[in-house]
């Protein structure tokens, strides 16, 4: 074989081998460009945004809190409650309303643990008044007006509208309440009149009875019997 042959022969494959060193570094051997690692790749190589040394960060704007929030919803220890107003501001709801606008009810007064007298009054003309006394430890309420039943009467007197007070007497332990009775009328024109000489006065279906005693000559009555509401104070009774 000549020298110019074998010159040749080397030089063909010379290129041959530059042009698949070409091919290696430009192509992936199919046409394509190699860029280096894959998008995907780069992407899940990096830290996730908002992350610092591969630790998740929070979205802006939360906190992180120690210990309870106070107020927040689901979460912590939440201060102050329904039916209050919160820290410092804590209402209360205890206790029940009577009645007469506040407070507990107090029992009704009996005969049991009342005193209950009667006297005959020179002014206003014809009158007698009733008095109440609590002699329990507690308080007790007089409510309604005197049921009184004079001698062997069938009926009991109607009691003046007018004199309705504006709450409940309340007697406590050692206080007295009133009602006044208006006995005839004060210039003769009643009629039906006839001396009674025992009174009983009742305190409902179940705190039973007084009997207060009368003046030995008894008192004088007729149509126009009427009594008042119990009453706080013994000039109010006396009014009517």
């Amino acid at each position: 074989m000549s020298a110019r042959t074998i010159r040749t022969r080397l030089l063909a494959a010379s290129t041959i081998a530059l042009a698949a060193f070409a091919l290696t570094a430009c192509g992936n051997g199919d046409g394509v460009r190699d860029e280096g690692p894959s998008a995907g790749a780069r992407s899940s190589a990096r830290p996730s945004e908002g992350t610092a040394g591969g630790t998740t960060a929070k979205p802006a704007g939360t906190r992180t809190t120690t210990g309870s929030t106070s107020g927040s919803k689901n979460t912590g220890t939440t201060t102050g409650s329904k039916g209050t107003g919160g820290t410092g501001d804590t209402r209360s709801t205890g206790g029940s309303a009577a009645g007469n606008g506040g407070g507990t009810r107090n029992p009704a007064c009996v005969a049991a643990t009342t005193r209950t007298t009667a006297t005959v009054v020179s002014r206003p003309l014809n009158h007698l008044l009733l008095t109440v006394t609590n002699k329990s430890s507690k308080n007790c309420d007089l409510t309604g007006y005197p049921i009184v039943r004079f001698s062997e009467a069938q009926s009991v007197p109607p009691v003046a509208e007018e004199t309705h007070p504006q709450a409940v007497v309340t007697l406590a332990p050692g206080e007295s309440g009133y009602a006044g009775v208006l006995l005839s009328a004060a210039d003769g024109s009643g009629v039906h009149g006839y001396t009674a000489k025992t009174l009983e006065v009742y305190f409902g279906d179940k705190g039973g009875s007084a009997r207060p005693a009368l003046p030995a000559k008894g008192v004088y009555i007729d149509e126009k019997l009427t009594v008042t509401y119990w009453q706080q104070d013994l000039d109010t009774a006396l009014s009517y």
